[in-house]
């Protein structure tokens, strides 16, 4: 399972710099709008401390950490969900990520154009959204203008499904016509499974991420505060990134290198740590552990898994044939520093198909298929 986020927001707000520098993939960025027209994907290793110090006491042949695929979607301006730009392309690409961060311009620079000519985070963020809940509003009214044919349809499941969806389909419309987002709907699981083959866009979880110059990392100006201020409203995420920064760390080699450059910035992590962290909690994601010595890696898994669902990330087969789950959490490790030692503190536990997996956890699985 890998995190996939989609960034958005209007032309020259630093995405793609942003895309760029976090990724160290090619991505085109330019001080005119629509530079980026197809996607750009960057898959990048989630960097997890607690992996380096498992094979301090574990010697693996190899270490795999889990990874982050970033989507960076061309700028969308007011207009998009007609077809302005190239918005429909755009919204399409939208459609098939996980989740949403909005990079927001929080900085002021006349050397790079805005597309509104000024600066003015929450007008940006009410275009955005207004566009993305206008896209979303016409997948709505066509499936609600299509479900008579499947309330009467003789297809049990496909009117079952039907009558479920119907008062979902209408509360949807009320909101998005008001611009508001689908996920600011009150919609039980069985409504959300029923409308869950539309993928809505605003039903996607969104971070916002403010795109600001060295000065305002330390602390926020006017511009952050009123996204924060917006997103509280919104119960919305936010965080801080300033492109220059990020891509300035993009162009160190070592490890060493860039805890250095950090230090002197007075930072105690990057903007993509600050991200993929904010993307875990935002969609609710874990990660646990195999180790042995052919290799340690890392798998994420959602909040709430139990052990064979955790087992089918794995395979399948896994999953199918489950007996049983060896389990040692890393910072018991961490302090015992062997297996055997675990075991004799009796932190070396088996546990069976009702077990759910705790964030860090180190497994090994038995099966049988």
């Amino acid at each position: 399972m890998s995190l996939n986020v989609g960034i958005v927001g209007l032309p020259n707000v630093g995405k793609s710099t942003i895309f760029q520098a976090i990724t160290s993939a090619p991505a085109e960025a330019a001080n005119y709008p629509f530079c980026t027209i197809e996607p750009n994907v960057g898959i990048v290793q989630v960097p997890d401390v607690r992996m380096n110090k498992i094979t301090e006491f574990i010697k693996p042949q190899k270490v795999i950490p889990a990874v982050m695929e970033f989507v960076d979607i061309a700028g969308l301006v007011a207009g998009a969900s007609k077809g302005e730009g190239l918005g429909n392309q755009f919204l399409g690409h939208i459609r098939q990520v996980s989740a949403i961060a909005h990079v927001v311009r929080c900085f002021e620079n006349p050397d790079i154009i805005h597309v509104a000519g000024k600066i003015d985070p929450l007008s940006d963020i009410e275009v955005i959204n207004i566009e993305l809940a206008f896209a979303d509003l016409e997948s709505v009214e066509k499936r609600i203008k299509n479900s008579g044919r499947m309330l009467k349809s003789n297809d049990k499941a496909v009117k079952a499904q039907a009558l479920i969806a119907q008062p979902a389909l209408e509360k949807l419309k009320i909101a998005l016509e008001e611009g508001h987002p689908a996920r600011s709907v009150d919609l039980d699981k069985e409504e959300l499974e029923a409308i869950k083959d539309l993928h809505l866009i605003t039903l996607k979880d969104m971070l916002y991420v403010c795109n600001v110059d060295e000065d305002s990392i330390s602390e926020d100006n006017d511009h952050v505060k009123a996204v924060k201020e917006l997103a509280a409203k919104e119960g919305s995420k936010v965080i801080k990134i300033c492109g220059s920064i990020e891509s300035e760390i993009s162009q160190l080699d070592t490890v060493e290198e860039k805890t250095e450059f950090l230090a002197d910035m007075g930072l105690e992590e990057s903007g993509l740590d600050i991200l993929v962290k904010a993307g875990y909690e935002l969609l609710g994601l874990n990660t646990y552990f195999t180790a042995g010595v052919q290799e340690v890696r890392a798998w994420t898994f959602d909040d709430g898994y139990k052990a064979p669902q955790c087992a089918g990330i794995i395979h399948t087969d896994f999953e199918k044939g489950f007996i049983k789950a060896e389990v040692y959490h890393c910072e018991d490790l961490f302090v015992h520093h062997s297996e055997a030692k675990l075991k004799e503190a009796g932190k070396f536990r088996i546990e069976g198909k009702e077990y759910i997996v705790k964030d860090g956890d180190i497994m090994h699985f038995r099966f049988n298929v």
